[in-house]
């Protein structure tokens, strides 16, 4: 544990409203790619593994890039959030105008892409596991089973971040977005399921 960790999670703690839960989201899956590429490691090092180099390889050199886009994601989020923020501190609508109503709803919609987007990155993540399940170290199975919990888990937290942004907004815009964040969540509970059956297996548990 070192201060820049404990500095992010003082900020998470704190009682401003970001970083909140979005972030967090995109954070988790964070520390999910983490934990894969220490399976990846873990796994090109023996050549009992060796149908699973190809894969493992892949992970690790995309690694940077990958826990990257999670830390840009988080700040996203955090960032659509500020903008909801500014959005209601404008002048309240006059009479013939409506500017400020639709500067809100604009800002809570890009509120709800944000945790989307990070929803879309966790289910990519989750195919991933579900490959590497298949010929990872037998030794980092439950490394890899704690990688896709957190997968999962971002994908869970991230929803409630769509779901909340838009619980009061109607429109075809609206429908769209939350039949999107139900499908994505959907499919990441269908491929845990798949990860949870290869590596119960493999473990013979």
């Amino acid at each position: 544990m070192n201060e820049g960790y404990l500095e992010i999670l003082n900020s998470i703690s704190s009682s401003k409203p970001t970083p909140g839960g979005g972030s967090v989201a995109a954070l988790t899956l964070a520390h999910g790619h983490s934990l894969s590429v220490m399976v990846s490691r873990l796994t090109v090092k023996n050549d009992k593994w060796i149908d699973g180099h190809s894969l493992a390889s892949s992970i690790i050199n995309q690694s940077e890039d990958n826990i990257a886009k999670c830390i840009t994601l988080a700040n996203n989020d955090s960032s659509a959030f500020d903008g909801v923020m500014a959005a209601y501190r404008l002048p309240k609508d006059e009479e013939g105008s409506n500017a400020r109503s639709i500067a809100i709803r604009k800002a809570t919609i890009e509120a709800a892409e944000a945790p989307l987007e990070t929803m879309k990155f966790s289910v990519e993540f989750m195919h991933t596991l579900s490959k590497l399940a298949k010929d990872c170290n037998a030794n980092a199975l439950t490394d890899l089973a704690s990688a896709a919990e957190l997968g999962l888990s971002a994908c869970r937290m991230a929803e409630f971040n769509v779901r909340i942004n838009i619980d009061h907004l109607s429109g075809d815009d609206i429908d769209a977005l939350q039949t999107a964040s139900q499908n994505l969540l959907t499919e990441c509970n269908h491929i845990m399921s798949e990860i949870t059956k290869l590596y119960t297996n493999r473990l013979g548990w």
